[in-house]
């Protein structure tokens, strides 16, 4: 990962990258976390039932493993001002390999000093794109 900026940087330039694996587990302390305890995140028959490939990772879940990178790359030189994705895959979560996300943040736009001020993500699993559109509004201290 690299040091949050002191200098310019470019557009395109990766500021962290990042893979995180995801269990069954992970799932069920999410769903107490957050209170979503949608059945769809846990068991695979329901999952079935209502047309879905297996047991999905919470989208939020999702969306709060693929900023991590990017708030841990600013840390005490910047905090995240705005953020949205769109959902554009479920994360399929084996029962016995789990699942893995895929982060990659690059620089999307700089200000006048060459300041990142957007950082966009690529984020993937099972070799394919889950969020789309996802940016991050950085501001530095």
């Amino acid at each position: 990962m690299t040091a949050a900026p002191t200098t310019a940087l470019e557009v395109g330039t990766v500021v962290a990258q990042r893979d995180v694996h995801i269990t069954r587990d992970s799932l069920v302390r999410y769903a107490g976390a957050s209170g979503d305890f949608n059945p769809i995140h846990y068991r695979d028959d329901v999952a079935a039932t209502v047309g879905l490939p297996g047991v999905l990772a919470h989208g939020m879940l999702t969306m709060g493993i693929a900023v991590q990178p990017v708030s841990e790359w600013l840390g005490d030189s910047g905090w995240v001002a705005g953020y949205g994705v769109r959902f554009t895959r479920p994360v399929v979560v084996d029962p016995k390999d789990g699942a893995t996300v895929g982060i990659i943040a690059k620089v999307g736009t700089v200000d006048d000093d060459g300041r990142p001020v957007r950082i966009d993500l690529t984020v993937t699993a099972a070799g394919q794109t889950v969020l789309g559109k996802a940016q991050v509004t950085v501001v530095f201290r």
